[in-house]
């Protein structure tokens, strides 16, 4: 087989652990997953209504427009339909963009560490990769304008960006744009909009007014609790949606997710009271981490980077061990640390609790 190159040399996405997995590996009952940045409540009760209730025909295609979908986010966003783009997951649009735009004549830019996607599907592509390295956490927009050339067709950025949950200002977001030629697609990646509340967090429907090369990705994966169904979006210009649209796979956003992402939608009390609950669950980990001298970057998503100043495996293991999966910095780009998702009160008590224990435990041994 005339494989490309670079797929032989490319590891596929690595997923955690399963429960199942767990539970059976360690002969343990209850297992916390705290790992992959889902909602530990859920989803809104009027998504489940709508499944419970669907008796739609399951032989039948989806509607490859999702117009009803497509209709309610125009109206939510207050842009047209025909700005918006649909995708299994945001993952799968950020393939549509690197098949579109990236091949071996051209560059990509994007900071590092972050969401991995990025990188992966460009080496797919086969295109030059350069990578700005974060400042405390955040994008470096000025050493990433700096290396935007004649080559560079797509620029990555991901605010708040993952792992370190730093966000993109205003201020920031609007200077780096002006410094951006009009021929380079700059995507947006806010997979946890929702969960900001910095009052400087950029405006990017209001720049999307300004740049027909801007592109801002949101997902139903995160706070409406729908990662099993796989719905993400975009919003652009129309005509660069209009250019994006064939590299979209026909029927690519199924029946009944597109059911779920329009019931999740007509429910931001639910959306309301979620972000509510992380901040409050963030506070429980700033405090515990400032009280045990531990490190950390103040998110703007539903997760925390936690620094420990020594291997992440052997932090992740301990609480493998424990019932509370995590995820070990080591994959993430930040070897001395875990990244933890937010859950509920409960649950961020259980897992500040398994920590303390391995504190302790490591405490002991250093003496």
């Amino acid at each position: 087989m005339r494989w490309k190159e670079q797929l032989l040399k490319l590891k596929p996405y690595q997923p955690g652990k399963s429960i199942g997995e767990v539970k059976r590996q360690y002969g343990l009952s209850e297992i916390v997953k705290l790992a992959s940045n889902e909602n530990p409540f859920g989803s809104s009760e009027k998504v489940r209504n709508e499944i419970a209730g669907y008796a739609g025909k399951f032989s039948v295609y989806p509607d490859g427009y999702a117009t009803e979908l497509r209709t309610a986010l125009a109206e939510y966003l207050e842009v047209k339909e025909e700005q918006i783009i649909l995708g299994n997951g945001s993952d799968e649009i950020i393939q549509m963009i690197a098949r579109a735009l990236l091949s071996p004549q051209t560059r990509t830019v994007m900071a590092a560490p972050t969401f991995p996607q990025y990188k992966h599907n460009g080496i797919i592509e086969g295109c030059e990769i350069t990578e700005i390295p974060l400042v405390d956490g955040a994008h470096d927009l000025d050493g990433m304008a700096a290396a935007i050339d004649e080559k560079t067709s797509v620029v990555w950025l991901c605010s708040p960006n993952n792992p370190t949950g730093i966000h993109i200002t205003e201020e920031e977001l609007t200077a780096f744009m002006a410094r951006v030629p009009e021929d380079v697609l700059v995507v947006l990646d806010e997979a946890y909009f929702e969960y900001v509340d910095a009052e400087d967090f950029h405006d990017s429907m209001r720049l999307l007014q300004q740049y027909k090369n801007l592109i801002i990705l949101r997902t139903f994966s995160k706070i409406y609790g729908l990662a099993s169904f796989r719905v993400g979006y975009g919003i652009a210009h129309e005509d660069t949606i209009r250019a994006l649209e064939p590299a979209r796979e026909p029927f690519n956003v199924n029946t009944l997710a597109q059911a779920a992402a329009i019931a999740a939608l007509g429910d931001q009390k639910f959306i309301e009271e979620c972000r509510r609950e992380n901040r409050e669950g963030l506070q429980q980990f700033y405090d515990f981490c400032d009280h045990a001298g531990l490190k950390f970057y103040p998110s703007q998503g539903n997760f925390i980077l936690i620094d420990f100043n020594r291997d992440g495996q052997e932090v992740f293991q301990f609480l493998l061990e424990r019932g509370y999966i995590v995820r070990s910095g080591t994959a993430l780009g930040f070897p001395t640390s875990i990244r933890v998702t937010v859950g509920s009160k409960e649950q961020n008590e259980g897992v500040i609790g398994i920590i303390k224990e391995f504190l302790n435990v490591d405490t002991a041994i250093s003496k």
